[in-house]
């Protein structure tokens, strides 16, 4: 899992570092301000999971089901909810009808915050009766 974890890490901080640069250089010319902001927002989010998960790929040891399926609530919120904004970004300017992936983009939003409540469940059950 760790394994994992820490390539989907690297994986999206790539892809948001790549994707951000053409947000702000080439994708001006194809998107609205609107559109192009909506595509901004999956870029920095994916962004922050990917950090996110990089941090918990080198320090969680991955034993327990809490911090299991929080790392995977993470990643495929974060694919779900980026990868959708980029899809209906687009869906316009492709004459491309993508409404149906409108509900994708909250689904990848609870996951992700599922995956930080899981998170704090996982840190409360750890550090109940130690001292920090």
């Amino acid at each position: 899992m760790k394994k994992l974890v820490l390539a989907t890490a690297s994986v999206y901080g790539m892809f948001s570092v790549i994707l951000g640069a053409f947000g702000a250089h080439l994708f001006k010319e194809y998107l609205d301000e609107g559109k192009l902001a909506s595509f901004e927002t999956g870029v920095r989010y994916q962004m922050y999971n990917a950090i996110a998960l990089l941090v918990l790929g080198l320090c969680l040891k991955f034993e327990t089901a809490y911090e299991k399926n929080a790392a995977g609530c993470l990643m495929i919120g974060s694919f779900l909810f980026s990868v959708s904004i980029y899809f209906l970004s687009f869906s316009e300017h492709w004459g491309v009808n993508l409404k149906f992936l409108g509900p994708v983009t909250p689904l990848g939003g609870l996951l992700m915050i599922i995956g930080w409540f899981l998170l704090l469940i996982f840190f409360i059950k750890k550090y109940k009766t130690q001292k920090v």
